[in-house]
């Protein structure tokens, strides 16, 4: 990350998982990254998104580290105990979408509320979230999927608005959702993920570089890993 200071300081939530775990491998790999640190349920502090007190209890437990020059939630839910991807309107179940919301959008706004002030003030800053392509209401062509739409579409809307805020107080600060592309991971594994994704590092590495590019203008926007704008 050339365009973040030297030494600058960086947390990944989610590190355990195969995107999140290149994140902080090509992080530690930074002779720039001065710390890289990843959170999630094992961590010390732990964060849990379906145990929102642990967000701002990990935030307290790191206050006195920071600050945070780079902070990526590398989280994400599809399916899982609650539910598989909805196919169709009849599919749709109130707990499965419940818990859709408490990972995909939840735990991240949660994640912004608390770390995002841990972010320099006089120096450049980047918070980014992992959104989804299938989350942008105005690419939407082929539906289905109705939980995890619209709970990356809701993630969307967290992320412009708390850019609109926090350009108040971090002018310097990017913060952006990022779509990865298809890649090689748990979540994709049920839809032919081994065979049509791309390995997480190339993934990272992707990501990291558009993050690179952003400018404070360009805070609040929705990024695919190429660099393409995405539409909301």
């Amino acid at each position: 990350m050339q365009s973040l200071p030297s030494g600058y300081r960086a947390l990944v939530i989610g590190g355990s998982g195969a995107i999140g775990g290149a994140l902080l491998a090509s992080l530690r790999a930074d002779a720039r990254c001065a710390c890289a640190l990843s959170l999630g349920r094992t961590s010390t502090p732990a964060v849990d998104f379906e145990a929102p007190a642990s967000i701002a209890d990990a935030a307290q437990a790191l206050s006195g580290q920071g600050p945070w020059h780079l902070v990526v939630v590398a989280t994400g839910m599809l399916q899982g105990a609650t539910g598989n991807a909805e196919k169709r309107l009849g599919d749709i179940d109130a707990q499965h979408m419940a818990a859709s919301f408490a990972i995909n959008t939840i735990g991240p706004a949660l994640a912004l509320a608390h770390f995002a002030p841990q972010l320099p003030r006089d120096e450049r800053s980047v918070f980014a979230v992992l959104s989804a392509k299938v989350g942008s209401i105005g690419d939407n062509r082929l539906g289905g999927w109705y939980s995890y739409r619209a709970s990356k579409a809701a993630l969307n809307m967290v992320v412009k608005t708390a850019a609109i805020e926090l350009a108040r107080t971090h002018p310097r600060a990017v913060l952006a959702a990022m779509h990865p592309g298809t890649v090689d991971s748990r979540l994709s594994a049920p839809f032919r993920g081994a065979q049509i994704g791309r390995p997480a590092e190339a993934a990272a590495g992707d990501l990291l570089a558009v993050l690179d590019r952003l400018d404070p203008a360009d805070s609040g926007g929705f990024w695919a890993y190429d660099g393409e704008r995405l539409p909301w």
